[in-house]
């Protein structure tokens, strides 16, 4: 083991799945004018599986941090200030819940408007009331 975590490959790729493939993803879903919603909700939980890898991630290199020789990978992977470290995949796992759950509703939604359009709930039904003399 070297003397800090910072050139192992467990940081490297904590960058990877903290920052290049949030960022890679954010931008391939502004960039695009149009998507669907396979491909919507695949982002979804991709970021959901990211959160949970830097997580592990975030777990192994405090137990090594905790191995070195280094006062500066204590300080940052193995005491109080490694929690603010946590909030980064917590905000991952939010959104891609969010970007599933808009999916799923808007699926939901769909499939109610065609089931009421297939029962002929859909269209509005009047009543023909009877002219004349009561």
């Amino acid at each position: 083991m070297s003397e800090s975590v910072f050139v192992e490959s467990e940081f490297f790729m904590l960058i990877l799945a903290s920052f290049i493939l949030p960022s890679g993803i954010y931008g391939y879903m502004m960039w695009k004018r149009a998507i669907s919603r396979q491909t919507v909700l695949l982002f979804g939980f991709l970021l959901l599986a990211i959160s949970g890898i830097v997580i592990v991630l975030l777990q192994v290199l405090r137990r090594m941090a905790k191995a070195s020789h280094s006062l500066l990978d204590d300080q940052i992977f193995a005491s109080e200030i490694s929690v603010a470290l946590y909030l980064l995949p917590a905000l991952f796992a939010g959104i891609g819940v969010n970007i599933v759950s808009h999916v799923l509703i808007q699926h939901l939604g769909d499939a109610q408007r065609r089931y009421d359009q297939d029962r002929g709930q859909g269209r509005l039904i009047t009543r023909q009331t009877p002219q004349g003399p009561m």
